[in-house]
């Protein structure tokens, strides 16, 4: 889909989300409105103009009773390796230099052409339609470490990159390595308010993080591989049908897709 070149970091922050443990609470979508002060929707029954940077969708089998299952999927931004809403961007509004390979986007620059959205396959990223406006009293509660974005521009997850800032200077006040943070040392708010422990974040260059060990699960798939876009998010699950969705191979490439699901 994009012809540009993976970009490489020596850090790699990515996740690693067990669609088994999943339960569908909607704990992270929650955690990460509130972290990333995302003000409720004017009229939430509008679903075109929603905005939730994190999206749980429900998945089915397409069996009867008593076949039939559910799984639920978990969806941030990908922080793709080669993503396809960078070169789009006319104005250099968002962009794959971050720190540890997480896509930028940069609110003052963005003039709401929404050419990223129409790029993003995977619908990750959202057009802000109102200005934020939050209910009496709600405003003491913001976070303070995040600014609230104006009308007119398009959001998207980033790892909760001010915690990755925060931890990195906890690290240098205590005589670590902020280019080298443990695991668990930076933690986005959807990773730690999984009450089932389905979402795992860290290095995945790191042999020494859990989600390095996760990425390499022989029942460890990413969204549209077939795309090309390299996501920096995996997905783990025993199940086949759960796997398949994923849509990872081309038309007429079954020896591909049966040697990966075997």
């Amino acid at each position: 889909m994009s012809g540009h070149a993976v970009k490489e970091f020596n850090i790699t922050w990515g996740m690693v989300i067990d669609l088994d443990k999943c339960t569908g609470c909607g704990a992270c979508m929650t955690a990460c409105q509130v972290e990333n002060n995302i003000a409720p929707m004017v009229d939430a029954s509008n679903k075109m103009r929603t905005l939730s940077w994190m999206l749980v969708f429900e998945l089915h089998n397409g069996k009867p009773a008593p076949e039939a299952e559910i799984a639920y999927l978990p969806r941030p931004c990908m922080q793709c390796g080669n993503p396809a809403c960078v070169p789009v961007c006319p104005v250099v509004a968002t962009d794959k230099n971050e720190e540890g390979g997480i896509v930028s986007q940069i609110y003052p620059r963005c003039i709401g052409c929404r050419y990223c959205m129409a790029a993003c396959p995977y619908h990750a990223r959202y057009f802000n339609w109102e200005d934020p406006v939050f209910p009496k009293g709600m405003e003491k509660a913001l976070s303070p470490n995040t600014s609230t974005r104006p009308r007119g521009v398009v959001e998207k997850c980033n790892f909760c990159h001010t915690r990755l800032l925060k931890a990195k200077d906890l690290a240098r006040q205590t005589g670590g390595n902020p280019d080298g943070l443990a695991d668990g040392a930076y933690m986005p708010a959807c990773a730690e308010i999984c009450p089932t422990g389905a979402i795992s974040f860290g290095d995945l260059k790191n042999a020494e993080h859990k989600v390095s060990q996760l990425s390499k699960d022989p029942n460890a798939f990413r969204l549209l591989e077939k795309l090309g876009l390299h996501p920096q998010v995996y997905y783990v699950s025993k199940r086949e049908w759960v796997r398949k969705l994923g849509d990872n191979y081309a038309a007429g490439d079954k020896a591909g897709a049966e040697k990966k699901h075997s």
